[in-house]
């Protein structure tokens, strides 16, 4: 009986190293697989790093350009600025003249027109 055991034992040992065999062949599989997947990442990564600085590099021309385009600009908006502000002067002396033509004579207009123009021309052309 005692024989039995042992050839008992020994089969559940020659299953067990079968079933272990089969186990550790199955992870050196998802091993190599799970190496494989990694060279390809790796691959893909650096190729999107590549494209990402070639990227990087057009962003910063483009924005090159419009900073030098926005300088080429920016005396149009100043200038476009000051030509309101002398319009807005404009119109305030002309409300100014308007109060006084309801209260003053004829004479009274010209010399203040002429001296509303006087005053715009020469805001307009120191600038």
């Amino acid at each position: 009986m005692l024989e039995v055991a042992y050839i008992l034992v020994a089969i559940a040992l020659i299953v067990c190293l079968v079933y272990l065999t089969i186990t550790i062949q199955k992870a050196g599989r998802m091993i190599d697989e799970t190496e494989k997947t990694i060279k390809t990442l790796s691959s893909d990564v650096n190729v999107t790093l590549h494209q990402t600085n070639e990227l990087l590099v057009k962003v910063n021309v483009l924005a090159d350009d419009i900073n030098v385009k926005v300088a080429t600009i920016d005396p149009l908006f100043t200038a476009v600025a000051d030509l309101s502000e002398s319009v807005s002067d404009l119109n305030q002396h002309a409300r100014v003249l308007g109060k006084k033509a309801s209260s003053a004579g004829s004479k009274t207009i010209k010399t203040g027109a002429g001296l509303s123009a006087l005053r715009f021309a020469s805001k307009f052309f120191k600038k």
